[in-house]
């Protein structure tokens, strides 16, 4: 399974505890239990008319939006929560490189790649996995479609809000299961992200 998704952030991209509780909306299937609408970390899967998935994930931080982005496109930023070690090619065409071995560094086996599809500063983020071949199968199947778009917005200077959208997920039992655990996953990292940043 892969560490990252949310494709995080899949990623979306692939960004990834238990607990989850989830948003439902009128579009949406919900995960688990609604959360209160004051919960600084919602989630929830829609579905499309046409039975594909989008991974909707919200973040409140209690940050100016400067940082956020900081956290999100810098090494130094992106080491503090997302992963131990990171490559960042801030550009249309760059990438985001991690590696989480311990003994391993960025290029050597494991290393995972977000491709930067565009991004606009401090606005919005899409990123797209290079999918490996430890992924699930169904997502090798997939990997050109599998998107994530990352939006921020100041609600205040000093108080910023993040939605993910984990675009591309199929209509199948291994997307279930697969949005399953991005949903409990991503979760855990965006505590991490609050944490690093209040």
């Amino acid at each position: 399974m892969p560490a990252h998704s949310g494709l995080v952030v899949l990623a979306s991209t692939l960004v990834l505890a238990s607990g989850v509780v989830c948003t439902p909306s009128r579009s949406a299937r919900p995960v688990d239990a609604p959360q209160d609408a004051e919960e600084p970390i919602q989630s929830r899967v829609d579905v499309l008319p046409t039975g594909e998935r989008i991974l909707v994930e919200e973040i409140l931080i209690d940050a100016p939006l400067a940082e956020v982005w900081r956290a999100y496109t810098t090494e130094e930023g992106y080491t503090a929560w997302a992963a131990p070690k990171a490559r960042i090619d801030l550009r249309v065409g760059g990438t985001i490189l991690t590696q989480y071995g311990a003994d391993a560094e960025i290029g050597d086996p494991g290393t995972n790649t977000l491709h930067i599809v565009n991004y606009v500063p401090e606005r919005v983020l899409t990123l797209r996995a290079e999918i490996a071949d430890n992924w699930p199968e169904v997502m090798k199947q997939d990997g050109d479609r599998l998107t994530n778009v990352i939006l921020f917005d100041a609600l205040s200077p000093t108080r910023t809000r993040v939605e993910s959208f984990g675009i591309g997920y199929g209509d199948s039992p291994e997307y279930e299961e697969l949005l399953e655990f991005f949903l409990t996953a991503n979760r855990s990292l965006y505590v991490e992200l609050k944490r690093h940043l209040e």
